[in-house]
């Protein structure tokens, strides 16, 4: 089921009357299994790995407001869309492309296939700003072959992620933690919900079922502002 996604910029705020966010695709075809053991073995299949991403049901109360931010945390960076981002300690980058809403109101989906790039959902806060900004990107490629996010499980605690942004600033933020989740059991607030100061959310598929060729879960990096 399709749900309106959120389009709430000073963070996204689970309610009954916004949806959120599941990244469901990055089925079929999957090719080689990347050094980071989240993408499947390869496989003949003949389907397209176009991905999807569907919106999972919205919660029915609204999530608590946010405290305020730490004494010596960073100071949220003013609104300003992402270009690049860098993950050094995995040697991934990726130009970011903007991904908004189609005419039925469903998210728009990062392009596919090999040296594809992740996208940055602008209906979230810029990275930078306060609340959660969110970067999705595939796990795997059409054709075969890791996806820009293939390689998200090897990424440790404090690991650095770096995100240039079109003023010229560039927004360094500091893995927090990882999870994997069901797409059946997202939890919308604990990834979506607002944050006392900026903070960040890596998002790709996991949980490769080869039996059906497609993904179960959902693999997400939560990382908060460093400078």
């Amino acid at each position: 089921m399709t749900v309106i996604a959120p389009r709430r910029r000073a963070g996204l705020l689970a309610s009954a009357a916004a949806g959120l966010l599941l990244l469901s695709g990055c089925a079929g075809n999957p090719g080689p299994e990347p050094s980071a053991g989240g993408a499947p073995p390869a496989s003949s299949a003949g389907q397209s790995s176009a991905s999807s991403l569907a919106a999972s049901a919205a919660p029915t109360t609204a999530a608590p407001i946010p405290a305020a931010p730490a004494i010596g945390s960073p100071a949220a960076l003013p609104a300003s869309d992402p270009v690049s981002l860098s993950i050094p300690e995995i040697r991934a980058g990726s130009e970011l492309v903007k991904l908004g809403l189609r005419e039925n109101e469903s998210l728009e989906v990062p392009p596919d296939g090999p040296g594809a790039p992740a996208g940055w959902y602008s209906g979230s806060p810029s990275p930078g700003e306060r609340g959660p900004a969110v970067l999705l990107g595939h796990v795997n490629a059409v054709g075969g072959g890791p996806g820009v996010f293939a390689g998200l499980r090897a990424l440790r605690v404090g690991a650095e992620i770096s995100v240039l942004r079109t003023d010229g600033s560039t927004a360094i933020f500091t893995m927090d933690r990882a999870a994997a989740y069901s797409k059946d059991a997202f939890p919308t607030l604990e990834v979506y919900g607002n944050t006392p100061g900026p903070e960040l959310r890596l998002i790709t598929c996991d949980g490769y079922d080869p039996s059906t060729g497609l993904f179960n879960d959902n693999y997400v990096i939560f990382a908060k502002l460093k400078s």
